[in-house]
């Protein structure tokens, strides 16, 4: 069965992303968000809209940059790098370096279904 995708409003797109990151983050920020990604997305495509074929990728790709970057929280910090037991030390990645922090890289993971949206650009 084929469903229709229609596309949602700033407030759904809002709601569904607060249900999908799993804690009650500031609506604020996960707007900033979902217009960050959308940014993105149209930038990436070079188009004016985002077709309603691309809701669910927008909404993915919102959560990982979320759970990335940790927006809204005091210290971010990355995984442990090292630790050192004389005279202890921890070390850790920082948490926005995509070298450090393969959650990053998100958007590599989209290009593929983005790519059939992209127009070309000179």
């Amino acid at each position: 069965m084929i469903r229709k995708v229609l596309q949602m409003t700033m407030t759904e797109r809002v709601t569904l992303l607060n249900k999908l990151v799993g804690d009650e983050a500031d609506p604020e920020i996960l707007q900033f968000i979902l217009e960050k990604c959308q940014d993105m997305i149209l930038n990436y495509c070079r188009i004016k809209e985002l077709p309603a074929a691309l809701e669910n990728v927008l909404i993915n790709m919102c959560v990982d940059l979320y759970r990335a970057e940790q927006l809204g929280k005091s210290q971010v910090t990355g995984a442990v790098k090292s630790v050192t037991e004389g005279d202890v030390s921890v070390t850790y990645t920082s948490a926005t370096n995509v070298s450090e922090n393969k959650g990053m890289e998100f958007l590599k993971d989209y290009t593929k279904q983005l790519d059939r949206y992209r127009r070309m650009g000179w």
